[in-house]
């Protein structure tokens, strides 16, 4: 999806805008039409054919309140578009279809393997993993950075789920078939066949994980899925599985695309050497920045469980309401100069990763991630230069760049770090 600036806004008729159609987000210009809707319609009403339709949440406080208050608003009916008007099969089984307290419940112990100081005993495998992401730059010649980027939510995920290496490649796939199934890239021709394929691979990979896991538990994230105490209770197979699927779901969902976001701002601004004179100083809130600017998670969807006023208009019980993060991230009312990538940004409240008690439970994993990314960029790379046209997913749900021609300069004294990386095996220490 196209970060734009106002000054570059496509002229929008929010009578004709559709934000169910993945076209828009792939070709056209969402900000532009966020921007007056905040202004003239912050909450409108989105038909999608004859019977369904949604609410659109665009500005930052409706949006927080929505995504907030499970008492109002559920997400145990399904949280993504493609779910609209159908039960989500994964409600009461999956932490993020699953409303507190039993959601409470579920992400406990997840949340306790996840701690700051649990994920960062990966911190060398991670970044053994990125190195091999970046090692593509060591011909000094054009590469494809946004797609060499698809490949790193596998390096942490995988490593931390203890999914051996010679399945990231098709998991990769399989997750960007799910989160945009009507990409011609990814489709199979047709987006619901595309994502029951990716679902039935998917779920039927991590049941075969699952079966040896049970009987040879290990020091990893699924092992501890598999121990999870329910009220006495150890959760059924069908749970396991699909918090397997979200836990990866999540990570493909952010990481990928705030590098590539960031990487326009590194070639077209002074921002990079910036960063790179002011380190020690702007790491912690540049890194935040780059999340708030990309905003990869598009949308969050919820229901809401009474009728409920949001900025003059009336929710009815039983209704969608959609908050499109991007949207609320770029709300002139809580971000000064919210079009305008500023490194040193504080506070920075952005909801990238949600709010309330749906905040991601894998933050942790993927703020590591970004700052082992960003310091291997800041320290070992002289520069970047994109070299031809970038290429968006065609994705009403993930905001991101699929393809990013760019010619990198790694260091002369950093290259023995990413030759070696591309024939080593980290793991964790």
């Amino acid at each position: 999806m196209r970060l734009s600036r106002p000054e570059n806004f496509q002229p929008v008729d929010l009578a004709g805008i559709d934000l169910m159609d993945h076209g828009l987000f792939s070709q056209g210009d969402p900000h532009a039409a966020w921007a007056l809707m905040r202004e003239h319609d912050p909450v409108r009403w989105q038909n999608v054919g004859d019977e369904l339709g949604f609410w659109s949440v665009t500005t930052f406080a409706d949006g927080e309140l929505v995504l907030r208050d499970h008492t109002r608003f559920t997400s145990q009916r399904g949280t993504m578009l493609f779910l609209l008007g159908k039960d989500d099969p994964a409600r009461g089984r999956q932490m993020a279809a699953t409303d507190p307290p039993q959601h409470s419940r579920m992400r406990e112990p997840v949340q306790k393997a996840l701690t700051n100081k649990a994920v960062e005993r990966y911190r060398p495998a991670i970044q053994a993993e990125i190195r091999r992401v970046l090692a593509p730059a060591l011909s000094d010649e054009t590469f494809d950075f946004a797609s060499s980027m698809m490949m790193l939510p596998m390096a942490a995920a995988g490593t931390m789920m203890g999914v051996p290496r010679e399945y990231w490649p098709r998991l990769t796939e399989l997750t960007a078939m799910s989160i945009a199934p009507e990409d011609p890239e990814f489709t199979t021709g047709d987006a619901k066949r595309t994502l029951e394929l990716a679902h039935r691979e998917l779920f039927a990979f991590f049941h075969d994980i699952v079966k040896v896991r049970r009987n040879d538990l290990g020091d990893d994230l699924i092992s501890m899925l598999l121990s999870i105490d329910l009220d006495g209770r150890r959760p059924e197979t069908g749970a396991i599985l699909s918090n397997c699927y979200s836990l990866i779901l999540g990570a493909n969902v952010t990481t990928p695309y705030v590098p590539t976001g960031a990487m326009v701002e590194f070639t077209t601004t002074p921002v990079f050497e910036d960063w790179r004179a002011n380190r020690a100083t702007v790491h912690r809130t540049a890194i935040d920045e780059t999340l708030r600017w990309a905003s990869p998670a598009n949308h969050f969807m919820r229901y809401a469980l009474e009728d409920v006023e949001l900025s003059g208009k009336l929710i009815r019980q039983g209704e969608a309401v959609v908050v499109w993060l991007g949207a609320c991230n770029r709300d002139e009312k809580v971000f000064a100069n919210p079009y305008e990538f500023d490194i040193r940004r504080k506070p920075n409240r952005h909801i990238t990763f949600g709010v309330g008690s749906h905040y991601c439970v894998g933050h942790t994993v993927a703020r590591l991630t970004m700052q082992i990314l960003f310091d291997e960029l800041i320290e070992h790379f002289e520069g970047f230069e994109i070299t031809g046209p970038v290429e968006h997913l065609h994705s009403n749900f993930v905001a991101g760049i699929k393809h990013m021609p760019l010619r990198a300069q790694i260091r002369k004294e950093s290259r023995h770090l990413y030759e070696a990386a591309v024939d080593e095996v980290a793991v964790p220490a």
